[in-house]
């Protein structure tokens, strides 16, 4: 059984003005977003380091090869001047990279980010309302992350594992959703429903086929977490799923046709559909009341790669 033994530094916040802008981004039906001026590119990083050469420290308390956390802050803020990419996947890795490079005691680096999302602010001009490039708001909606796995290997410095995600996505579609047809015995309480609001937590993960273009330095470009939360909610519009399963399936499909640098992609949702209070209002046609839900909650997970969509193209799906 191989030991784990790692130590790092977590709540690395980490805000940079003016970093290089995401452009050139592959426009999609879905989504109005083809990148971001970077005025504020901010993260809140951790990192852990692996090594055998840290095990006298466990072992015998002896810290003459050990690199303090704090040390490991300041690298990381540090670095965060002298990175010229645009991508969060790309900023993990330049770092994880000049941790190996810097500390030869360090056999691995495993080095993850959630971006922190800035919405630009429209404020009035003589055209009408424009983005300012000095306001911003700090958002509490959902997230961009992202993970690199860095080793020491026999041919250097290598990047041996890579993912990008969407972490925090709640949608809540109010009629075109529906659930019928399971399994009934003596423990289901559960009504069918044929038309019912649908109130879904969601975190989205992806793999490319090449970190290349994580990085923003391939032609079929990089995938920006907003067209991936964008493509989502347009199937969810879209789409009267049966089911939480189904509903993340054409997610999964739609994403993958979009997207041909991208090896794989995984979910994991959560049903948090409200609880009916009062099925009918008089004075309104389709007004009800609902409440939120008591715990506990249902889930989903479910993963697909490019021959899960190649086998439903062949099928005609």
């Amino acid at each position: 059984m191989k030991r784990t033994m790692c130590y790092g530094k977590e709540a690395v916040w980490v805000y940079r003005t003016y970093a290089k802008p995401l452009t050139e981004v592959r426009a999609i039906p879905e989504s109005p977003f083809t990148g971001r001026g970077n005025i504020l590119f901010g993260m809140n990083v951790k990192v852990a380091v692996e090594g055998e050469a840290f095990l006298p420290s466990f072992k015998e308390g002896d810290n003459t090869l050990v690199v303090a956390t704090d040390s490991m802050k300041n690298f990381i803020l540090k670095h965060a001047g002298d990175y010229e990419g645009a991508t969060q996947e790309g900023f993990l890795e330049f770092v994880g990279r000049r941790f190996l490079e810097t500390y030869p005691q360090m056999t691995g680096v495993t080095i993850s980010g959630e971006q922190i999302p800035f919405d630009e602010l429209p404020v009035p001009e003589k055209d009408g309302f424009k983005p300012s490039p000095l306001v911003f708001r700090y958002s509490l909606n959902e997230q961009p992350c992202a993970s690199i796995d860095v080793k020491r290997t026999d041919d250097g410095i290598e990047t041996t594992d890579h993912l990008s995600s969407l972490k925090g996505l709640k949608l809540i579609k109010v009629r075109g959703s529906s659930f019928f047809g399971y399994v009934k015995d003596e423990y289901t309480t559960l009504p069918e429903s044929y038309d019912r609001p649908l109130f879904i937590f969601l975190n989205m993960e992806w793999r490319y086929n090449d970190l290349e273009a994580a990085r923003g330095n391939l032609a079929e470009g990089y995938v920006a977490a907003e067209q991936v939360r964008d493509i989502a909610y347009t199937v969810f519009h879209e789409a009267n799923s049966p089911s939480i399963q189904n509903l993340i399936y054409r997610i999964g499909q739609r994403i993958l046709s979009r997207f041909p640098q991208l090896l794989e992609v995984r979910f994991e949702s959560n049903n948090r559909t409200w609880e009916t209070i009062l099925d009918e209002i008089p004075a309104s046609t389709d007004g009800k009341v609902f409440t939120e839900p008591r715990p506990p909650f249902g889930f989903q997970r479910f993963s697909m790669t490019r021959e899960d969509l190649e086998q439903a193209e062949d099928s005609g799906q």
